[in-house]
């Protein structure tokens, strides 16, 4: 890795505003009302990684996976048997938050974009395997890709790296958006953080907060890691890209 900058360039100053508009937008589209479908299929996503995460970390320790489902109205759901629980419980939020920190980190770059976009391309549509087969749930997903598609041919794939950018964002802080909706905002009580104060004591709302600040943390050591990553230009980076699958 190369050593941190003494000072941020015109480049990486315009990917860090990005981020931090990203987040206002992301804040205020998950809990306005008519506006929020917008974000299902990116959501869907999200909420496959979170429930990945449970999976994994199942499978890791000992545990077995009966189903995953996924829908970007009601949530997902893992179904297991055995695991350790103390791992399984909170490796949903922070699976998803380490999934959305390197998504940030290669959204500082535009060729690490256009290797983050064909693996997230391919998550996007296994998420069709376990989400609902409504209308509604296809059509967003396959818009989804398509976007993703669709930006490899707009200069040399500049544009995919905020596309990457946006879904990194709202995955590292699928743990924020997800806790205040359901600890504070909607007050449900099966949630994660619930579940394990129950088993293993203490308050949904201090769990929460605890996996939300970790998720915050994840989010700024990708954002120091991609800017002394890629100090490259806008021009560098493009010219770079021509090189790895180019598409013009």
């Amino acid at each position: 890795m190369a050593p941190f900058p003494s000072h941020v360039n015109k480049t990486q100053a315009i990917t860090l505003a990005i981020i931090a508009v990203y987040v206002v937008v992301i804040a205020l589209l998950w809990n306005l009302p008519f506006v929020r479908w917008s974000l299902w299929p990116f959501k869907m996503l999200v909420i496959a990684f979170h429930e990945f995460g449970h999976a994994i970390t199942a499978c890791c320790t000992g545990g077995r996976i009966e189903s995953i489902t996924l829908d970007p109205r009601e949530g997902g759901a893992t179904k297991m048997r055995g695991g350790i629980s103390a791992i399984t419980l909170p490796a949903g939020y922070l699976g998803s938050s380490l999934i959305g920190a390197l998504l940030i980190f290669c959204g500082f770059d535009i060729v690490a974009s256009k290797v983050a976009s064909i693996v997230l391309g391919v998550c996007f549509l296994l998420t069709l395997w376990w989400g609902r087969k409504d209308w509604l749930t296809i059509l967003t997903v396959l818009l989804a890709v398509g976007l993703l598609i669709g930006c490899w041919f707009i200069a040399h794939a500049e544009p995919l790296r905020f596309v990457v950018l946006f879904i990194g964002v709202m995955s590292a802080l699928y743990s924020v958006w997800d806790i205040c909706d359901d600890l504070i905002l909607r007050k449900v009580n099966s949630s994660d953080a619930s579940v394990f104060a129950k088993r293993y004591g203490g308050s949904s709302a201090c769990w929460g907060v605890m996996w939300a600040f970790v998720a915050v943390i994840f989010m700024a050591i990708a954002i120091v890691a991609g800017l002394a990553a890629f100090p490259e230009s806008f021009s560098e980076q493009e010219d770079d890209s021509k090189d790895f699958i180019p598409t013009r």
